[in-house]
């Protein structure tokens, strides 16, 4: 019987962006892990964000281009609850051996974490538009 990690590896597929010896540990964790993790749960954060946005008053979809990449940062940074919420569906998709690295530097692999979601959907800011429920 595989196991869950074995699992996970497989469903997210490979290491997203070059790992090499010179690699620190947070940028090797962010290629390995949290870009696949990233890519794999894309559709859903896309439909989360939007939910978000609506539950909001609708406000970000009157916005310009330029102030709505302002609030996908505004909003990541400030509503920890959702910030929260974000973080535990990444962490869902961590191995056990995964989690124990992500415990001994949480704090800057989080932002790191933040970092590249907020440019994943402002990357696809035209997509959120378009998404409809």
């Amino acid at each position: 019987m595989e196991s869950r990690d074995s699992k996970l590896l497989e469903i997210r597929g490979e290491t997203l962006g070059n790992v090499t010896a010179q690699s620190s540990s947070e940028e090797t964790f962010q290629n390995q892990t949290l870009r696949p993790i990233l890519k794999l749960q894309n559709d859903l954060f896309n439909h989360v964000f939007i939910n978000y946005a609506v539950k909001q008053k609708n406000v970000f979809f009157g916005l310009t281009p330029d102030k709505k990449m302002a609030y996908i940062e505004n909003v990541i940074q400030k509503d920890i609850k959702f910030r929260n919420s974000l973080k535990g569906m990444i962490i869902a998709f961590f191995t056990i051996d995964e989690y124990s690295e992500y415990i001994k530097n949480s704090s800057n692999l989080n932002k790191r974490m933040m970092n590249l979601l907020v440019e994943r959907l402002k990357s696809q800011v035209q997509l959120l538009e378009e998404y409809s429920f």
